[in-house]
């Protein structure tokens, strides 16, 4: 009898241990505190309907035994308009998982804004909870969605955008021969990946001070915002008359603006005033063949070129600030000059030859500008010695070699160049600062025969009130002239 109690009781020690021993494997403290790497996840602004980029945090366990998570879960559970991972594995409300000792695990947050039909941003709100052990710790999550027009692969009719809702295209926007696409003051049109805008008609984008044209990328996030090749660009074709572009914001594209092309018979001819065209993979302004009429305009930060004129063509550049101090976002050191002016273009064919295109630079003159940079030689002239190469640059600073000869006054006329000129922009690296600092050698230099002409800079500041105008852009105004 003694002997089977003995066993009984044996084999009940040892169901005891090993139920204990399963037991004391996590932490059972209901006092345990995981650890976030943020107590906030928020989303800036995004279009409803398209999923937003992918954000994550971290759990940690801080303590020496493991620790299990009873559940993780969304608050709004199957509705909610965000989405989880954790460690790989996709779902809203997930189970018994383990975070191992003085170790984390990771969670991705992704969100899609269901629409409105309003043209005001919205705010999407949920938390994420984690029990253990009774205990009870959120995370918040926030987004800010915005309503849109989508615009996919569309060809484009004479019509009207508005600055009633913003745009989104994707793919493509077409503007065909016989059409005018006219975009009012204040209207924002964003691209997504690969998507572009192609005008063999007439583009009027006519923005003003207060309600400026914007031409962006579609991922809003801060992170984005100085990205480049986040999208193609805009093109004019050749035979696409009569465009104009004024008070508009052209970024993160590959070109950003391109006016005629290669292939079509004819030219593009363009007015562009008044606008920013920054952060291009490629180029900010490529040209062929075409016209150019423009004022007040920067032209910064691009991987190969910032304004490329090529086979010839009528450009006129006035106040005009070109700022090539591409660095930031590649390891690649760029060697091509920020502004070429050129009568051909050399280009291998499908069969790769070399095919040779030819065309008259009737003109190309820039006045009261800068082109400026972060390498030696920031202006390359390409002359084939056959073709018309007329050019001027008449009271420019330009960033070139001491050795490079400015000494022909039919193309160089009051030329400032070398380190005593440095332009001094405010912070051409980091806040893409262009404007002149107090120091800046650009200062009241400008001839005022071309000021009287664009009597306001981009900033709408006068420029003809002080001691001369400046060059480029903008118009510094000490406070003292401001008294």
């Amino acid at each position: 009898m003694n002997r089977y109690l003995l066993q009984i009781l044996l084999a009940g020690a040892l169901f005891i241990s090993l139920f204990s021993c399963e037991d004391e494997g996590y932490l059972s403290s209901t006092d345990a505190q995981l650890q976030f790497s943020v107590d906030t996840i928020t989303f800036d602004t995004i279009f409803t309907t398209i999923g937003s980029t992918t954000q994550r945090f971290t759990v940690r366990n801080p303590y020496d035994e493991n620790v299990l998570i009873s559940r993780i879960r969304l608050g709004g559970g199957d509705v909610s308009n965000f989405r989880l991972n954790v460690n790989g594995i996709v779902g809203n409300e997930l189970y018994e998982l383990e975070v191992p000792a003085k170790d984390s695990i990771f969670v991705f947050v992704e969100v899609t804004i269901d629409p409105t039909g309003q043209n005001l941003p919205m705010v999407v709100q949920d938390s994420i909870e984690f029990t253990t052990n009774t205990n009870f710790q959120t995370i918040n999550l926030i987004a800010y969605g915005q309503d849109f027009k989508l615009v996919k692969g569309e060809v484009i009719g004479t019509t009207t955008w508005t600055a009633e809702k913003p745009y989104l295209v994707y793919d493509y926007a077409y503007v065909d021969s016989t059409s005018t696409l006219t975009i009012e003051p204040g209207t924002k049109i964003y691209f997504h990946k690969d998507a572009g805008m192609y005008v063999r008609g007439t583009l009027m984008a006519k923005g003003d001070f207060q309600n400026q044209i914007h031409f962006l990328a579609d991922r809003l996030e801060p992170s984005y915002a100085n990205i480049p090749d986040q999208w193609n660009g805009i093109v004019l074709y050749s035979g696409s008359h009569d465009n104009v572009m004024n008070y508009v914001t052209i970024k993160n594209a590959n070109i950003g603006l391109q006016v005629g092309t290669i292939e079509n018979e004819g030219f593009a001819s363009l007015e562009l005033g008044n606008s920013k065209i920054e952060n291009m993979a490629y180029a900010g302004v490529f040209a062929m063949k075409s016209k150019i009429y423009a004022y007040n305009n920067v032209i910064a930060n691009c991987g190969y070129y910032a304004a490329a004129l090529l086979v010839g063509g009528e450009y006129e550049f006035y106040h005009t600030t070109i700022a090539n101090y591409w660095g930031n976002y590649s390891s690649k050191i760029r060697s091509s000059a920020s502004l070429v002016l050129s009568n051909v273009l050399i280009v291998e064919d499908s069969e790769g030859s070399k095919v040779s295109y030819n065309g008259d630079l009737v003109k190309a003159t820039f006045a009261n500008s800068i082109v400026y940079g972060n390498t030696e030689n920031e202006l390359e002239l390409g002359n084939n010695e056959e073709n018309v190469f007329n050019f001027l640059f008449d009271h420019c600073i330009l960033q070139v070699p001491d050795s490079m000869n400015t000494s022909d006054k039919t193309h160089f006329k009051n030329v400032w160049k070398g380190p005593d000129y440095d332009p001094h922009f405010i912070d051409p690296y980091n806040n893409f600062n262009y404007q002149l600092d107090t120091l800046s050698a650009a200062k009241d230099i400008g001839a005022i025969e071309y000021a009287r002409n664009f009597p306001f800079d981009l900033l709408n500041k006068i420029r003809t009130d002080d001691s001369g105008p400046d060059l480029g852009a903008y118009e510094r105004i000490e406070k003292q002239d401001e008294n």
